[in-house]
């Protein structure tokens, strides 16, 4: 009897184009998408270093202090590795200077006087780290001048210390992986197809809803118990859900690179538990809603959609500012608890916070089907 139903309820399902196209062929094309939008995602936060000029006047060649301070931050130091440097400069005249500024090539120039001025054509970001780095010199030089005019024996301790100065923190990663931005858009995507997954939950409750479709009838009559029918019904479609997410893992990981880190068989845990969550959930809906079979539906998707925006599918920052300000919201977002399930397991080397994302996972499910057992006895119909 199991495997009868179990094997004709996975053929109408893997007939129906409607599952197919939304359930396995959606999640591929939107990934692929995100793929060819956010290539270089990881890459955003990187400084570039600010393209600045200076002119080469006599006070700039005499003001050794100045030489040394701009050199530290800039290419002027030597330093190839461009990542470490604050600003890019070139030494010119100030003719080519405000040549460069009108065509864009600099955010602004400097040049020296008494104290050095700061030369832009417009406001910004750059031109705010400019003038930061020229305010910092002008009060550490007064600094040194004050100690000097007040105390000239401190200044050379000051020196000797500024000099020997040790840095008592350690930066400690929590685990081997780089932090990666693009991934949670991923794992979003990941929970918003697990969820999707609800549509076979919701259709396996319609077709024992005797209001609904005349399946629904023939499944009310039929000579058997409806918990074991609907409970059969309910493995054939988890197991092909189980099948589609590990299915979109293996396009993710080989056919676009996403890493999933060197836990494979968590990985592979945590879709299958996700993927028995979407199920659930769809099936919970199905028996708490009511109203049609598009009414049910459309409640579906959209409370889908809005977990998932929630969990940061479109705006990343937007799950990071749930998790800090209202942390009960992330804990009852199981699109939120699926997509960190699978980050953690990326980002950390230890296994806490994964487990108490998949116990909050499980404990969703067996509540989901608690809720539908319950509505699902309580069924009763004056005529059919």
């Amino acid at each position: 009897m199991f495997l009868h139903i179990f094997i004709n309820r996975f053929k109408c399902y893997i007939k129906d184009k409607e599952v197919i196209i939304w359930l396995f062929i959606f999640p591929i094309l939107l990934a692929t998408m995100f793929k060819m939008a956010i290539p270089n995602a990881s890459t955003f936060e990187e400084f570039e270093p600010v393209n600045i000029a200076i002119i080469d006047n006599i006070e700039y060649k005499e003001n050794v202090a100045f030489k040394e301070a701009i050199a530290s931050v800039s290419n002027l130091n030597g330093n190839v590795d461009t990542k470490d440097n604050l600003f890019n400069v070139k030494i010119t005249n100030e003719l080519e200077a405000k040549d460069m500024l009108n065509n864009n090539e600099i955010i602004g120039y400097i040049e020296m006087k008494y104290e050095p001025d700061i030369f832009v054509k417009e406001s910004g970001l750059d031109q705010t780290i400019l003038k930061e780095f020229v305010n910092s010199y002008l009060q550490t030089s007064s600094q040194f001048a004050n100690i000097l005019k007040e105390n000239p024996e401190a200044i050379q301790n000051l020196i000797s210390e500024l000099g020997e100065s040790k840095s008592y923190l350690k930066e400690v990663s929590p685990t081997d992986s780089e932090s990666n931005n693009t991934m949670s858009y991923y794992y979003a995507l990941i929970a918003m197809a697990c969820l999707y997954g609800g549509s076979l939950g919701l259709m396996e409750v319609l077709n024992f809803q005797a209001n609904q479709s005349a399946k629904g009838v023939r499944m009310s009559l039929a000579p058997i118990n409806k918990l074991k029918l609907f409970a059969y019904s309910i493995i054939s479609a988890s197991v092909l859900q189980v099948l589609i997410i590990l299915s979109l893992l293996v396009y993710l990981m080989f056919g676009l690179g996403v890493d999933f880190g060197n836990k494979i068989g968590y990985v592979i845990l945590t879709a299958i538990v996700s993927s028995l969550t979407g199920v659930s959930f769809g099936a919970m809906i199905g028996s708490v809603v009511k109203g049609t079979e598009s009414f049910k539906s459309g409640i579906l998707i959209s409370v889908t959609m809005l977990l998932s925006f929630l969990a940061g599918l479109m705006i990343g920052s937007i799950k990071y500012m749930i998790s800090t300000n209202a942390p009960i919201l992330a804990y009852i977002n199981p699109a939120n608890v699926i997509s960190d399930a699978f980050y953690s397991l990326y980002y950390y080397n230890t296994y806490s916070r994964f487990f108490t994302n998949i116990s909050i996972l499980l404990v969703f499910s067996l509540v989901s089907y608690l809720i539908v057992f319950f509505k699902m006895r309580r069924l009763k119909y004056a005529s059919i």
